[in-house]
């Protein structure tokens, strides 16, 4: 009597068959059968339907149904089938490495019973049985196992995760602690590119000490002297809410003004401007000035104590101005300045003037306001400066040619800061 043969093509011999060749059929059965257990096959499939083969009495290769890891390859142009006879009754374990974006289908070679299908963009792996429960419809059943290891949105934990001595740990009110193991830390990211902490829609990412309950500190830090970025999307503004729940935006460090009014001036000893009171209507606003000379330099000085923050550079500064006629020129006005440190003399030079012209196109007792001037450099400055600034019309020089008083309303100053306050 003849050999039958099972589904995975391993020999059944009959009794008496095959005197003194048992060896080798048996041998090529375990090949067989060590295939069914781990054996790996590359399968190349087309958009031609592909039937994995049987060879009866055959190991390796040629045998593909026998295999337990079969791994899709090639390219597909469309949808394509793979199939397998109706008689095979195993598990598989199946990776689609296939390029293409087409759905490969799993299925009996006949029959209208279940299949398995990889979509369009799955490449992923996939354990499955084959159940030749039917004759004609027997059904390929999905475990599901890597997608619901994937997928799973609710994964349940009802203890800690143990990470190589870190937790995640799961507590009754629904929070999810990560603890790191002695003095670690949570990292995120992999370290070659920015990392995202984000929330899913458009919601508040809240950060709180203590579940929120008592006050602590969150503490933001970088790399030693680092800056620490907050960068608003668009025009938006970096805020903070302070203890009254008065919500503001963020000082930040940048240009800053001090307006000295000419009040807060006097006239020098030597060529000194001359204070005066203008007028305008009785219980109007009255203007308190210092008049500059059309022919004579005259000069004018204040002097302040400049604010910690500054970060000593140049400054600039605008002239808050009236002329005394309608007269149209121009005329220039000049500022400069020198700092003092604790326990010097104020017997000292101040540095070169830096001019700023405008033009007295409006008449007496309007306010004109001039451009911001160049870089004036302000000499011997230092933290804990006092600073002398001096004022001076350029009447003598031929680019000043309004033939009349300029009264200075006051001066602003324009300084930047390289701190958040004057600690």
């Amino acid at each position: 009597m003849a050999s039958n043969y099972t589904g995975l093509g391993i020999q059944l011999m009959t009794t008496g068959e095959k005197a003194g060749l048992w060896g080798g059929y048996t041998n090529t059965n375990w090949e067989i059968m060590e295939q069914t257990a781990g054996g790996y096959l590359s399968l190349a499939i087309t958009s031609t339907p592909t039937t994995l083969a049987v060879a009866d009495g055959t190991s390796g290769d040629t045998n593909q149904v026998a295999h337990r890891i079969i791994e899709f390859t090639g390219s597909i142009g469309e949808a394509t089938v793979v199939t397998i006879p109706l008689d095979v009754q195993t598990f598989y374990i199946i990776k689609n490495s296939s390029s293409g974006a087409y759905t490969v289908q799993f299925k009996y070679v006949t029959g209208s019973g279940g299949s398995v299908t990889w979509s369009a963009t799955d490449k992923g792996t996939k354990i499955l049985y084959a159940t030749a429960n039917d004759v004609t419809n027997p059904d390929i059943v999905d475990t599901g196992f890597m997608t619901a290891l994937v997928d799973d949105t609710t994964p349940q934990l009802g203890g800690n995760l143990d990470v190589n001595g870190n937790t995640i740990t799961s507590v009754s009110d629904g929070n999810i602690a990560l603890s790191p193991n002695g003095t670690g830390e949570v990292v995120i990211g992999s370290g070659s590119a920015a990392a995202d902490i984000t929330t899913s829609g458009t919601h508040d990412l809240i950060l709180d000490t203590n579940a929120g309950t008592n006050s602590g500190t969150i503490t933001i830090t970088d790399g030693a002297n680092g800056h620490i970025t907050l960068a608003p999307n668009g025009t938006g503004e970096v805020q903070a809410v302070d203890a009254a729940d008065a919500t503001g935006a963020v000082k930040i460090a940048g240009l800053e003004t001090i307006f000295v009014p000419a009040q807060a001036m006097f006239g020098t000893t030597t060529n000194g401007a001359d204070a005066q009171a203008i007028e305008t209507t009785a219980t109007r606003p009255e203007m308190k000035v210092l008049d500059f000379d059309p022919s004579t330099i005259e000069y004018a000085q204040f002097s302040i104590a400049m604010p910690k923050s500054w970060n000593l550079g140049t400054i600039t500064f605008q002239a808050f101005w009236s002329p005394s006629s309608t007269d149209t020129g121009d005329m220039l006005l000049g500022l400069q300045g020198v700092g003092v440190a604790n326990d010097a003399t104020s017997d000292v030079t101040f540095d070169a003037a830096v001019d700023v012209t405008d033009t007295a196109g409006g008449a007496v007792e309007d306010v004109m306001v001039s451009p911001v001037s160049g870089n004036v450099t302000v000499k011997g400055v230092a933290a804990d400066t006092y600073t002398y600034f001096q004022v001076a019309r350029n009447a003598t020089s031929g680019s000043d040619d309004f033939t009349g008083d300029v009264r200075l309303l006051g001066i602003k100053i324009f300084y930047t800061t390289n701190a958040a306050n004057d600690a």
